[in-house]
């Protein structure tokens, strides 16, 4: 799976993309990056312009024109009576959601190799949830919370984040670095600079995508099935239901919240897993881990913290206040923890269940 820039491919002789020029936004760098992962655009150039006349000589037109009509290639959110969702979700699409809503498998099968079936349409609606879907609320103004009901609560931010997201990273391309003046340079070369901060944020947020392809393909996919069995194994480890068993290390978090909601859940048994542990690595004699499950969607929160007297301890002070041989440490937050043995670690997670 590469990671090339579709950017960089230098022959540009396919057929034309067309978006608006000015101050650009991340929707459109993201979908004109994505689009030259196919092969039709691999080699596509790029004009940047809102001329009529020059749009009608694209072949495909992203964020411009003020349509919206994926037989002709047009694919514009800008219009009053535009409404398309992604399916499943509220959020009103972006041209990056656009173009991801109606060339996404297509992506995802030439980028990974996968062929259409379960896995493609995992990965598509995966995808749009997690990376795709904020450019969407981002171009078209929706926060993550009602403004009013995050008024209401109280709440204020901890610090300021506003230059931490790729939308804020993208906008920065907006301008030329180090500042220069524009006076004496005609029209063309002016128009000509900005294209190419464009082609970098393009190249930048495109890469950005494939990062979390590359992760979500060769990492997250295929820890599902795993997952799933440690999940349906987990009352061999406590009669309750509470410690989950991984083999190796793997994003697991994702799986867990879904198998949960998914079966049901036996008499007696809790309907949530409160650790899971993992060897550190693949050695016959590794170390072993235990991890809090965080409350989904909780950030930092957990559902369980270990002891509170175990926390910040390591090696033999943890291991004689906690009454169990062979432990490590646990983070002072509580979240996780080691030990030298599985059986030591197990021990851990059992009396943290009982705390």
């Amino acid at each position: 799976m590469s990671l090339e820039s579709p950017t960089k491919k230098q022959k540009m002789d396919g057929p034309t993309i067309g978006t608006h020029n000015g101050h650009f936004h991340a929707d459109e760098a993201l979908a004109v990056s994505m689009l030259r992962l196919l092969p039709t655009y691999s080699s596509s150039p790029l004009i940047r312009t809102r001329d009529p006349a020059l749009l009608e000589s694209c072949h495909t037109v992203v964020d411009v024109g003020g349509k919206y009509d994926p037989a002709n290639n047009l694919f514009d959110h800008h219009q009053r009576e535009f409404v398309i969702t992604f399916p499943g979700h509220n959020t009103r699409l972006s041209s990056a959601g656009l173009v991801y809503m109606n060339f996404g498998k297509a992506i995802i099968k030439q980028v990974t190799g996968l062929s259409d079936g379960e896995d493609v349409d995992v990965l598509y609606e995966k995808l749009y949830t997690e990376f795709i879907e904020a450019f969407d609320a981002n171009d078209n103004g929706v926060s993550v919370y009602p403004s009013k009901a995050l008024a209401e609560s109280g709440l204020t931010k901890s610090f300021e984040d506003r230059g931490f997201s790729i939308a804020s990273v993208v906008n920065r391309f907006n301008y030329p670095y180090p500042r220069t003046s524009s006076e004496g340079k005609s029209k063309e070369q002016l128009q000509s600079e900005e294209d190419a901060r464009f082609a970098n944020a393009s190249s930048f947020v495109g890469q950005q995508f494939l990062l979390e392809l590359n992760d979500k393909a060769v990492s997250w996919l295929p820890a599902r099935k795993t997952v799933a069995e440690a999940y349906s194994h987990r009352l061999k480890w406590d009669p309750k239901g509470r410690i989950m068993v991984l083999s190796e290390g793997m994003p697991w978090a994702d799986h867990l919240y879904s198998f949960e909601k998914a079966n049901p859940i036996p008499e007696g048994v809790e309907p949530h897993v409160l650790y899971v542990l993992f060897p550190e690595t693949k050695d016959v004699d590794s170390k072993w881990r235990i991890r809090s499950v965080s409350k989904e969607n909780g950030g930092f929160e957990n559902r369980k913290d270990m002891p509170n007297a175990w926390k910040g301890l390591r090696d033999e002070e943890l291991s004689r206040v906690a009454g169990i041989p062979g432990c490590v440490f646990v983070h002072a937050s509580g979240f996780i923890g080691g030990n030298l043995t599985f059986e030591g670690c197990l021990e851990m997670a059992k009396k943290s269940c009982e705390a």
